[in-house]
């Protein structure tokens, strides 16, 4: 649900750094294909869903050259509870093959080459980069982040790549991976999807939401 145009976008910046500025990735992960692979395992799921299965999935193929050697049906046991498993072991066991064979086994650090990846699109991209190496490429625009641009008024798009587009133009570069992570974490946390908890969101007077109105 879409709300009019926020006028206060630097007010927003300021109040959701003050609610949320503790905010990071709550995909566990230590080192940049372990977030990588979380991260497309993180599509249709969750992330405690996927933070459940990683540690086993690393045990067993904690190396971009480990997982590409993989047994295919050894990956969909292991992955199996995160959804569309089948896709996913193909995605991340060829992900890590081509990690291998084009880059050295280092997960690469260029938005062109992350989504030329299986399993990959700007989403996941924009994650790694900005999560892991600091490169502010985007703004990940997942449920939650769609969500609350609408309900916030930052944009009246409904497809993911134009709300980004809005985000990117309303918010300055540097901001825009802190932008995401903490308004994931207001979506998951205050800003809920069915009902919004409006009467202890502190971000109530700066929303133009009907919710709050």
């Amino acid at each position: 649900m879409g709300g009019k145009p926020n006028q206060h976008r630097g007010e927003l910046l300021t109040a959701l750094a003050k609610l949320w500025g503790h905010a990071e990735c709550e995909l566990n992960h230590t080192s940049a294909f372990e977030l990588l692979i979380a991260t497309i395992l993180s599509a249709q799921s969750t992330d405690k869903r996927v933070n459940m299965v990683t540690p086993v999935l690393f045990e067993h193929y904690p190396s971009p050259k480990s997982l590409a050697n993989a047994n295919l049906d050894e990956v969909e046991e292991i992955i199996r509870s995160t959804g569309f498993y089948r896709q996913k072991a193909k995605n991340i066991v060829k992900t890590a093959a081509i990690l291998e064979s084009e880059h050295k086994g280092q997960v690469p650090k260029t938005l062109e080459e992350l989504t030329a990846l299986p399993g990959v699109a700007r989403k996941t991209a924009n994650v790694v980069l900005g999560e892991f190496y600091g490169i502010q490429s985007g703004v990940v625009v997942d449920t939650h982040v769609k969500r609350l641009a609408g309900r916030l008024g930052l944009s009246s798009e409904s497809t993911p790549a134009k709300i980004e587009k809005d985000l990117m133009a309303g918010f300055p570069r540097q901001e825009w991976t802190n932008l995401a992570q903490r308004l994931i974490w207001h979506g998951r946390r205050v800003c809920h999807a069915k009902k919004p908890d409006c009467s202890n969101c502190q971000l109530a007077p700066l929303c133009p939401s009907e919710e709050v109105t």
